[in-house]
């Protein structure tokens, strides 16, 4: 895999394959860091300081040094191997920006839901979303030094996911734990993609 230290600006020319993957999740569960600590070049971020219109409006219980939040998306790149490269589209959390989400989906091979077990019910109307507009995901529990350790069978239960939809444990900070829960994505994208017949017209 090619390194942060190592990436240059552009792509080799044996890159063969391109996927577009959105990172999704609640506010402030870890999105911008996870995009961050994986991308070989920098991160996009469309950042802003939060001001007092948030009062109310965003929750910030447990995250007492959160002043800034994605108000667009942010946007990394991965060199996965010598021939595929993957481009990561992070949503904003708010339902405000929600509308966001249609023309960043568009194109996209599947989706990587950040959780945060500490405000797990902020993950429903994440999941419900996806789940309306057909796309296929995995989720990564992002873990915070005051996060409580669930089961796998306990988290699938409590978000009331499919046996088959992948859940992995997950340090956004860290990008070997991060890049491992993208794989983790694509592989199972790649097995559903598989296993289902083509139709024929």
């Amino acid at each position: 895999m090619v390194s942060v230290g190592s990436a240059d600006r552009y792509l080799p020319d044996t890159v063969q394959q391109a996927v577009k993957i959105l990172v999704v999740g609640a506010f402030g569960v870890g999105k911008t860091t996870l995009v961050g600590s994986v991308s070989e070049i920098e991160p996009l971020r469309t950042e802003e300081v939060m001001t007092q219109a948030s009062v109310g409006v965003d929750v910030l219980a447990g995250m007492s040094t959160k002043t800034t939040t994605t108000v667009a998306m942010d946007f990394g790149r991965v060199t996965l191997n010598s021939r595929l490269v993957m481009y990561l589209f992070g949503t904003p959390g708010q339902r405000r920006f929600w509308d966001l989400w249609e023309g960043l989906a568009e194109g996209a091979l599947g989706v990587l839901v950040i959780v945060d077990t500490r405000r797990l019910e902020d993950s429903f109307d994440v999941l419900e979303q996806l789940e309306l507009r057909g796309l296929p995901f995995a989720v990564a529990v992002n873990h915070f030094p005051d996060s409580e350790r669930y089961s796998e069978d306990e988290l699938r239960d409590a978000l009331d996911l499919l046996p088959e939809t992948p859940v992995m444990m997950c340090d956004a900070r860290d990008r070997t734990s991060s890049v491992d829960a993208l794989i983790s994505l694509v592989e199972y994208v790649s097995a559903s993609s598989a296993r289902t017949p083509e139709t024929t017209s």
